[in-house]
């Protein structure tokens, strides 16, 4: 029921009827910081072309990836996109309802659904997938609880390897009293396997770990899988797409649980969204998977055709049957996933995952030649690696982005004792030559802040 044409007695018994006494106890969980008071600050009406006119010039402020070189990470990544996923995702066969439920007019997009099931189950190496998820933060977070649903425990540990907005999903997912979380350090950038084991017990449900992790730096997939199921938990990796093509894939390491992002599989940047997460698990847990599937059978002429086989939310469902009620699966991007993937096939998969890994390490070592530049971690790292400067990161990224350059994301965002320490990415995308250029961007950037105060450091202008 709306607020809107009723009187002031039906609002208030209408506000008593849920608890709560005003409109802005419904929204007293937002930080006051966020909210607006008062009028908008907006402009005076304008004409269609003279907003078109507006927006343009605004545009031309935006530091984009077409622009700028980019070597931002920490979760979304700037690798090439061939154009033929845009045609084809363009398509107005793809533009159809977003729930196939009639079979018979939707076999178009249950075909991709599967098609997409079967390349992310074979690129993770798991028996089952889904289609699909919001993000691989809430992917995350459905895996932990189908983990605790399975086992009938309350316990999550979660490796700080995992990235933080990951754990701030599962910290508010926890926070519905489903399941506790108990978080566990790196040692040398790796998943300390000792205090992860310290942290078991017997009411331990699962064990969530990223690979590679939110540094860069690839864990030992076995090691940490044995220990989880040890204790008798879910083993549940949090994994990059990319990165699987090169990597042994946790399925085959002893994962119960693979999810991730697949924003890196033919999926713009976009300011940070959408995005779509991946789903996989082994057969036993099929009646516990949040989503759906799509299979393939054949009808009364033997002809072959794609139905929705399971669907696990209680739209279909007895509600106290239900596992989750994740329903809309990111469609558009599951699509854009699927046809990156056949366009550039297990073999062309490698050859991205290969590039990033030596592109990534060739700028390691450029940036390591700079005075007073090291790595912060000493593990193997796979597309990106977290370096420590001789002053605040922040004061580094100002600077380079002077130069045109986006030159990675400050740890200090995610933890204040990091000051000085810059996670770099690198994909397929960037040169040689813009390598070196950020190589040299960073020895001037030493230069000026050796004889410079570091919180007085300028900006080039």
């Amino acid at each position: 029921m709306s607020f809107v044409g009723r009187s002031d007695a039906e609002r208030r018994a209408m506000l008593e009827r849920i608890g709560v006494s005003s409109p802005q106890d419904l929204w007293a969980s937002i930080p006051e910081s966020f909210r607006v008071t008062g009028t908008l600050p907006l402009p005076e009406p304008m004409a269609e072309y003279e907003i078109t006119r507006r927006f343009e010039e605004e545009s031309v402020r935006n530091a984009d990836a077409g622009r700028y070189t980019c070597f931002l990470g920490a979760g979304i990544y700037d690798h090439f996109i061939p154009s033929a996923v845009r045609a084809l995702t363009s398509r107005s066969e793809y533009a159809t309802a977003y729930t196939p439920y009639q079979a018979e007019v939707a076999q178009g997009t249950l075909q991709v659904i599967f098609e997409y099931q079967s390349m992310i189950r074979e690129l993770t190496g798991m028996e089952v997938a889904n289609a699909s998820m919001y993000d691989a933060a809430t992917a995350a977070a459905e895996a932990a609880h189908l983990a605790a649903g399975a086992t009938g425990r309350r316990r999550i540990v979660v490796s700080a390897g995992l990235h933080p907005h990951h754990r701030q999903v599962l910290a508010t997912y926890a926070s519905a009293g489903n399941f506790d979380i108990v978080e566990t350090p790196l040692a040398d950038g790796r998943t300390d396997l000792a205090a992860a084991t310290r942290a078991f017990g017997t009411d331990t449900a699962a064990f969530l770990w990223a690979q590679p992790n939110f540094e860069g730096v690839v864990e030992d997939g076995v090691a940490l899988c044995a220990a989880a199921r040890e204790a008798g938990a879910y083993a549940v990796a949090v994994a990059d797409p990319v990165a699987l093509s090169l990597l042994t894939p946790p399925g085959a390491q002893g994962a119960d649980v693979v999810v991730g992002e697949g924003q890196p599989l033919g999926v713009p940047m976009s300011y940070g969204g959408p995005l779509v997460g991946f789903f996989a698990i082994r057969k036993e847990n099929v009646r516990r998977l949040p989503g759906r599937l799509s299979g393939v059978t054949v009808d009364l002429d033997q002809r072959r055709g794609f139905v929705l086989t399971l669907q696990t939310r209680e739209q279909h469902i007895r509600r106290e049957r239900a596992t989750s009620n994740i329903c809309t699966n990111q469609g558009l991007m599951a699509l854009a996933n699927t046809i990156h993937l056949a366009l550039l096939g297990a073999e062309g998969m490698r050859d991205v995952a290969t590039q990033c890994m030596e592109r990534t390490h060739y700028l390691a070592e450029r940036v390591l030649e700079v005075p007073g530049v090291t790595l912060a971690n000493g593990a193997p790292f796979f597309r990106e690696f977290a370096m420590r400067l001789p002053a605040p990161a922040s004061s580094f990224v100002r600077y380079a982005l002077e130069q045109n350059i986006l030159a990675g994301v400050p740890l200090a965002r995610y933890d204040g004792g990091r000051p000085n320490d810059l996670l770099v990415a690198v994909t397929e995308k960037r040169s040689k030559e813009e390598m070196d250029r950020y190589a040299s961007v960073l020895a001037a950037w030493v230069r000026t802040s050796s004889s410079t105060p570091a919180e007085e450091v300028p900006c080039p202008r």
